[in-house]
């Protein structure tokens, strides 16, 4: 509010003659600025910030009387270039003091007390906490018990016997238990501390022991959220999987119930926001709402209070969160924008509205979801407006609902592009027609949906027939993330990632929208412009894959071999480490040749059959390589000599590697799970096979060779006795032995991933891969690639996924 208050009071000074959404453009220069130095100086001493606030605080206020005191004495002069910038340097060195001394003051607050201590020395400690954030699942690690993730904060500690009163944030890692608790519940628990990195939104991590204890009764305002999430869940049961899943996500964000292979193509092709509470969802309910009020003809003094309880009630039952907060705050705002009457005013909320929130929570400056939500509002302020209405000067009237429907998707997927390569490090083509395809559908799926949550406290079968009427809406959304997702490449197109990419990301759309209108009018005049904006855009949406292999940032790359395995791992550049050698010498030289593999850091042949080891020449023609890794079973020994006989001829070490051994070569870290030991059952050399969880960059996987089910239960119960084992899910598993029916799947259930990759050939003869390896794949919503349908599979750093075909 008081970055309002000094906007309206020194900028009017400034220019009163200005165009008044001139002035409010102005404004954000401050907010932004004083973000994007409060990211930065979160990781300062906390008397660090707290001198710059001073100063900048002194400065701007000396800056300000300056100002006022030339408007007074100094007739016009005071209008001169150099002054008209004194206000705006004044608002920006006071915003900058704001954040800077909130941020210092509630950094000091929550490190008041024994916690960080506590945190450096590991130690034990008993404490009361309220819960802060919805346990968020983490997929179970290796044979060990489900996981969720919180954030909590703690008011009272117990150590070393001696009880604090504090107030520090800390994040949970939880045992499944944990998953019941739900936000503003008081809970008391036991475990261990270790401190977070500087500047992270939390003082300490704690790994609590068993499962919460609740103190007290639960909150009134969560036992009403619960009852109408509980309640619409059960009005949306019978609907179809998709829209059973998304109605509620749209609704409230328990993303829950929704497919996990839906999941992961909303989120390849910039869908996922529509899975979460976003500003989006906020401003629908909100323009449903005063539409209504329009409808029955409510007083208008009337309608911002029925605006207000309609929010209220939304976040109500989103539950309030900081993230459901600042969702609430940004879709008001954009709503406001959208509006004829206060569209000036739009962009002097936002800059409020940043102001406030990065005071009332500094991490948000580091936050993504905050990020894309300023973004998309902020695009929705400048660029939604002109553009509907340059839509709908072509248009005729009876078709004026097009214009909107186009531009504020547009404006929000183009401000949104860089951060999104931030997170994603592409930059997806069919993202906006994705988006576009799906905004019409958003608005009729959520009113439904809590039409539903509503109706549902009363009543489910009513709810039902109502979640019914938005389950088509629901539906759609679903098919076009699907559809997107199945483009090639998911349409993604190679960009450079990190912050470099996200820069000139955001050079090239400031260019595009600043001198779009002027090339527009000259591709008009000239059919040679014409052609030539084509046949750039042309080139620049082909995907990626139809002119380069392989993609950049590659971390993994199954090789098309035919009935054998294969896998490459990104070592470095121009290296990588191979995982078995197929079955043919040319099939895996020409997938190393593709990747540009010159050097391999070492060769691991898991077991010695023929379809994983006759192709050891073709890997080793042309190419240096440091090192051969083996398992301990010698069998089948012809095979077996034959390796040694390579290896011999081509100058390479072979060193035996068993459960327990680790591998670290240039970026790749991989820890042997197995064979522990030999085991008689079955086949002797495929439950002997080598298994790697190998972290490749960054993206983590789990390589399980050829292991039957009997080797699959022994790591299993070897994983319940082996802490290191007990680790999250991998991001990619390669499934074992081509897809066999012959698998333990309480073994795989331990080691489910949102992506499998089965490396088998094209009519084979062994029934590979079986029907039930693929229902399993079904049932836990894994995306599955072949390399007998998809050729070689390459997945990136980001998990996302391409294919030769």
């Amino acid at each position: 509010m008081s970055g309002a208050a000094v906007a309206g009071a020194v900028t009017s000074a400034a220019d009163r003659e200005g165009d008044r959404r001139q002035l409010d453009l102005r404004l954000l220069v401050p907010a932004l600025l004083a973000w994007a130095i409060g990211a930065w100086a979160l990781g300062w001493p906390i008397r660090t910030r707290l001198v710059v606030a001073a100063v900048a605080a002194l400065l701007g206020l000396l800056l300000v009387l300056g100002t006022v005191h030339r408007a007074r004495h100094a007739g016009g002069g005071w209008r001169s270039r150099a002054s008209r910038g004194r206000p705006l340097l004044a608002l920006t060195l006071l915003a900058l003091a704001l954040v800077l001394g909130a941020s210092s003051g509630h950094d000091a607050a929550r490190r008041a007390g024994p916690v960080p201590a506590l945190a450096d020395e590991r130690a034990s400690v008993t404490a009361e906490a309220v819960v802060l954030t919805e346990p968020v699942r983490v997929r179970s690690g290796f044979g060990g018990e489900p996981r969720v993730r919180l954030r909590v904060r703690l008011e009272q500690v117990t150590a070393r016997g001696e009880t604090t009163p504090v107030r520090a944030p800390v994040l949970l890692m939880a045992p499944g238990e944990w998953a019941q608790v739900g936000w503003h519940d008081r809970v008391r628990l036991s475990g261990r501390l270790a401190a977070a990195e500087r500047g992270d939104e939390v003082v300490a991590h704690l790994s609590p022991r068993g499962p919460p204890e609740e103190v007290g009764d639960r909150s009134p305002v969560r036992a009403v959220a619960e009852h109408m999430r509980t309640e619409l869940r059960g009005a949306v049961e019978p609907l179809p999987a998709d829209a059973q899943g998304l109605l509620p996500a749209l609704v409230i964000g328990d993303t829950s119930q929704t497919p996990a292979e839906l999941s992961d193509d909303m989120l390849l092709v910039g869908m996922s926001h529509l899975s979460a509470v976003s500003g989006s969802n906020v401003a629908v309910v909100l323009a449903a709402v005063i539409g209504l009020t329009r409808l029955v003809a409510l007083p208008r003094r009337w309608r911002p209070w029925a605006a207000g309880a309609a929010l209220a009630f939304f976040v109500v039952l989103a539950r309030p969160e900081p993230s459901v907060l600042r969702a609430a705050t940004m879709g008001a705002i954009g709503l406001l924008g959208l509006s004829a009457s206060r569209r000036g005013s739009g962009p002097a909320a936002l800059c409020a509205a940043i102001l406030l929130l990065l005071s009332l929570d500094p991490w948000l400056a580091r936050s993504y979801g905050f990020a894309l939500s300023t973004l998309a509002t902020l695009g929705l302020l400048l660029l939604a407006g002109p553009w509907s209405r340059a839509i709908n000067a072509h248009l005729p009237r009876r078709l004026h609902v097009i214009g909107p429907a186009v531009a504020i998707p547009l404006a929000a997927q183009l401000v949104c592009a860089p951060v999104v390569v931030l997170l994603q490090g592409t930059v997806s083509v069919v993202a906006v027609l994705a988006n576009l395809l799906a905004a019409p559908l958003v608005a009729p799926a959520t009113i439904a949906g809590v039409l539903a949550a509503v109706v549902a406290v009363v009543h489910t079968a009513p709810a039902t027939l109502i979640a019914w009427c938005g389950a088509p809406f629901a539906l759609g959304i679903a098919a076009i993330a699907r559809l997107a997702a199945d483009a090639p490449g998911g349409g993604a197109i190679g960009w450079p990632d990190g912050p470099p990419g996200a820069v000139l990301l955001a050079a090239l759309t400031t260019l595009g929208v600043l001198g779009g209108p002027w090339l527009l009018a000259r591709a008009r005049a000239s059919p040679v412009v014409a052609g030539c904006c084509v046949a750039v855009l042309g080139v620049g949406v082909l995907p990626e894959r139809t002119f380069t292999w392989p993609p950049p940032d590659w971390r993994l790359v199954a090789c098309d071999v035919g009935q054998g395995d294969a896998l490459v791992l990104a070592s470095g550049p121009g290296r990588a480490v191979l995982v078995d050698a197929g079955p043919e010498p040319e099939l895996v030289d020409g997938c190393l040749d593709r990747l540009d593999v010159t050097r391999l850091d070492a060769i691991v042949l898991t077991h010695l059959h023929a379809d994983h080891v006759d192709g050891l020449a073709g890997a080793l023609d042309g190419r240096r390589a440091d090192r051969l890794l083996l398992g301990p079973v010698d069998d089948p020994p012809e095979q077996a000599h034959e390796v040694h006989r390579l290896a011999d001829a081509a100058g390479v070490p072979v060193t035996r590697v068993v459960a327990g051994d680790t591998v670290e070569l240039g970026q790749v870290r991989a820890e042997v799970w197995w064979p522990a030991r030999r085991i008689s059952e079955g086949s002797a050399s495929n439950n002997g096979s080598v298994v790697l969880r190998a972290d490749v960059g960054g993206l983590d996987t789990l390589l399980l060779g050829d292991v039957e089910r009997e080797a699959g239960r022994a790591m299993l119960l070897a994983s319940r006795r082996q802490a290191w084992m007990q680790r999250d899910g991998p991001d990619v598993l390669k499934m074992p032995h081509h897809g066999s029916a012959n698998l333990d799947e309480d073994f795989l259930d331990s080691v489910a991933a949102p992506t499998a990759i089965i490396s088998v050939g094209a009519d084979n003869t062994y029934g590979h891969p079986s029907p039930s390896a693929l229902t399993w794949l079904a049932e836990h919503g894994t995306r599955t690639l072949r390399t007998d349908t998809d050729g070689d599979v390459a997945v990136r750093a980001d998990r996302s996924v391409l294919t030769a075909r």
